[in-house]
This record gives structure tokens, C-alpha cells and sequence, in this order.
């Protein structure tokens, strides 16, 4: 049995990054990891424009004017938004024009309409002035032409997205997601829906991990149900293996007599890496790896498998991707904390902000097959073996989990 600490590490060192790269659409990429520098191929803005409605003027049949002495000019133009201007601007003329519309020629300043006696008739009497180029957004003062925009390996979020759209790329090559097999063990097991027996129990590992899964923007390639058998077990594991870059089983990992998915892993050549973490829930937590390929077997308690998945697999899944692992932050326990005597502790629990700190609360519901103290839960907090509870007002470790929000 080793410790947390170690088993991170292991899977640190041994999950490798998948290969290759496609071309993503823009409503696909949020989430993905860039494949390469993006390039602006044109300054933005592209052209020297209006920054609000208003009058575009020369500066020099403006300058000095007040509302004692206010300038009257003549409009020889409209210029709307995704028009162009007529042509010069000529001296004493102005040229109505709307947010984001060209500046024409010759103008240099915009007079927001505010300032002026408003939008009717073919004189305009301007009361009041700007600083001298005022609301003007000049070509290429935000972004040059050639400039790099995104950095290769960078996450897309909504802002990369807005910004390749202003630039005019409708797509990006990315990173390959690593594909990801499922396989659920246990006679036990029958599908919601499906009427069960005395000694039976619905499934919801399965859908609890394909959540997770597609919350970090992973859809599981295929998600199969063994039976305790021998030769379903190993089917199972051969063809998720076959079929996928990393491979999560759920359950028949321990060390009863139906408890198949160690043994069968070993004869498909499968190297193990780890077999049993000093931790709390999750202890019979395995991980091996297979021709670059990486799987993990997680325990079949709800809230073990959750742990595990949160704190295994989705740092291998980011580390396939090239992305950095999940930041874990420290937070104030607003009750005690029911650490383990020999064995690091995880618990669900809520995380907050509270009077300028993060404070988080540790679920009611602490045993490993109470699901329901998932609801609500939007963090792990951990601590390590502690002969006492950790007292309320301690520091301690918290991972957001990616499918929730800090409150």
C-alpha cells in the first residue's frame, strides 16, 4: 500500500499524452487545447472607427468651442455601421455616424450626439467637445497584424473563442481528446428502469461517471456492464482496452472471491502501477498502464468511486490533453473534520467564499456508500492521518470538483 502523495506521482510519471491534432469549429472548442500559436491576420481594429454615436469632425472646426460659443457645422455624410463614408470630410461639414462605422477621411475626433443638438436635419450646433481624438478606436491599436493572439497549448474558454471569431477563423486545430472506456462490474447491478430483486441495486456509477465524464468535455466511447464472471470481466476489459486511450472500471476490484478485474488486467498485459492508496474512502483504488494506454479501477462504493475518479483520473485525463492538473486550494473548516487515524482523508463538502476567505463545510453523510451526500457537495476536502478531528478554524485542502461552481 502506498500514499496519496505517491500515487499521484506515479500517475504523474506514467499517463502519456495523447497524439495528434484536428481541426475543431469554433462551437466545438471550448474546453480543447490549441495545437498551435494563432496568428492575427489583420490588425484589429481592421479599420479606425467610430467608439460611440455621434458627429465625426476635424478637430481644427471644433477646437475651442463651449456652450457660451457653440460651433455650427454642416452634415454632408451618414455613416451607419458596416457603411462606408461618401469621401473627404470637408472643412465646417460633419458626418453623422453610428458605433463601430468608419471614420471618414479627414475626420479625427467624434463628438459624442450628447454633446450637440442631436441627430435631425442637416445642421448639427455643437455644444460641448471631447479630448482632441476622442472616441476614436484606431486600426490595429488593440491587436497588430501578424501579432501572436493565442499561445500553443493554451484551454479555449469563451474568451479565445470570441477572439478567433473577431479574426475570422472559423475553426482551430486542437489536441486530440484521449477516448475513454467505461466497464461497470457486479451481478448486483441492474439498469434504472429495469425492475430489481430483493438482492439487487439500480447502477448509478455508470451515470455518475458519464456526467463527470462530459463535464470535462470527455464523451465516453462506450460504457459496458460485467457481470462477476471470470470471462465477462475479461471480455469486457479487452475490448475497452482495444478501443480506448484510458479505461475506468467500476467495482470487482477488492479482494473477495468474485472480485475478477486485477487478475484479468494482469493476463491482458496490463502493468500495474498501484493496488491499494492509504486513503479514505477509495482505499482498493487501482492503476496500470498498457502501451501508452491508461486504466484506472476504481471501488464500487458511490462516493469512493467519485473520490477516486476526482482525484485520479481526471488529473490523468488533463495530463493526456496537456493541460495542467486541477488546482487545489486551501480553505477554513467551519466544523471539525472526522480525519482517519492511518489513512489520508476525502470528504464532499461545500466550498465558499464567506467574508473575503474561502470557508468549507464537510457533508453530514460521511460513509462511503451514502450517494446523497453528493448532492450539494461542490469540493473534495482532504487532510492528512490525524490522531484528532481537525478542529473548525483549521486550514485545509479542497478541489473544486470540475462539474460544480464556487458558491
Amino acid at each position: 500500500m502506498i500514499d496519496v502523495d505517491e500515487a499521484r506521482r506515479l500517475v504523474q510519471e506514467c499517463v502519456v499524452p495523447v497524439t495528434g491534432v484536428e481541426q475543431c469549429p469554433l462551437e466545438m472548442l471550448a474546453g480543447r487545447v490549441l495545437a498551435g500559436d494563432v496568428v492575427a491576420p489583420f490588425g484589429l481594429p481592421r479599420f479606425t472607427n467610430s467608439a460611440m454615436d455621434g458627429f465625426a469632425v476635424r478637430w481644427v472646426d471644433v477646437q475651442g468651442c463651449t456652450p457660451e460659443c457653440p460651433v455650427m457645422l454642416r452634415v454632408t455624410d451618414d455613416i451607419p455601421a458596416g457603411s462606408s463614408s461618401l469621401g473627404l470630410l470637408m472643412e465646417g461639414t460633419t458626418a453623422r455616424i453610428m458605433t463601430g462605422a468608419p471614420l471618414p477621411e479627414g475626420a479625427d475626433t467624434v463628438v459624442p450626439f450628447e454633446f450637440t443638438s442631436g441627430f435631425a436635419g442637416d445642421e448639427v450646433t455643437v455644444f460641448r467637445l471631447p479630448s482632441k481624438n476622442g472616441n476614436v478606436r484606431y486600426a490595429g491599436e488593440e491587436v497588430r497584424a501578424e501579432e501572436r493572439v493565442l499561445v500553443n497549448g493554451s484551454v479555449v474558454s469563451t474568451s479565445e473563442i470570441a477572439v478567433l471569431a473577431s479574426l475570422g477563423y472559423d475553426s482551430s486545430p486542437v489536441r486530440l481528446l484521449p477516448s475513454l472506456s467505461i466497464v461497470v462490474v457486479g451481478d448486483e447491478l441492474q439498469s434504472p428502469g429495469d425492475g430489481v430483486s430483493e438482492a439487487e441495486i439500480y447502477d448509478s456509477n455508470s451515470f455518475m461517471l458519464q456526467s463527470a465524464c462530459r463535464s470535462i468535455g470527455i464523451e465516453p466511447c462506450r460504457v459496458r456492464h460485467a457481470v462477476d464472471d471470470r470471462v465477462a470481466v475479461s471480455s469486457a476489459l479487452a475490448a475497452a482496452l482495444r478501443e480506448a486511450d484510458l479505461v475506468v472500471t467500476v467495482g470487482g476490484i477488492s479482494t473477495g472471491e468474485y472480485d475478477f478485474v486485477r487478475e484479468e488486467l494482469e493476463r491482458l498485459g496490463v502493468n500495474q502501477q498501484f493496488w491499494t492508496v492509504a486513503q479514505k474512502p477509495g482505499k482498493r483504488v487501482y492503476f496500470g498502464t498498457r502501451d501508452g494506454r491508461a486504466v484506472f479501477a476504481l471501488p464500487g462504493n458511490p462516493v469512493s468511486a467519485l473520490v477516486c475518479f476526482a482525484e485520479y483520473v481526471v488529473p490523468a485525463i488533463m495530463l493526456m490533453q496537456g493541460r495542467d492538473e486541477p488546482h487545489k486550494m486551501h480553505a477554513v473548516l467551519d466544523s471539525p473534520f472526522p480525519a482517519d487515524r492511518k489513512r489520508h482523508r476525502f470528504l464532499p463538502g461545500r466550498l465558499r467564499v464567506e467574508g473575503g476567505r474561502l470557508v468549507c463545510s464537510v457533508t453530514e453523510k460521511i460513509e462511503s456508500h451514502m450517494i446523497s451526500s453528493l448532492v450539494g457537495s461542490n469540493c473534495i476536502i482532504e487532510c492528512p492521518p490525524s490522531l484528532e478531528p481537525i478542529p473548525a478554524g483549521s486550514a485545509v485542502l479542497c478541489s473544486l470538483l470540475p462539474w460544480a461552481g464556487l458558491e
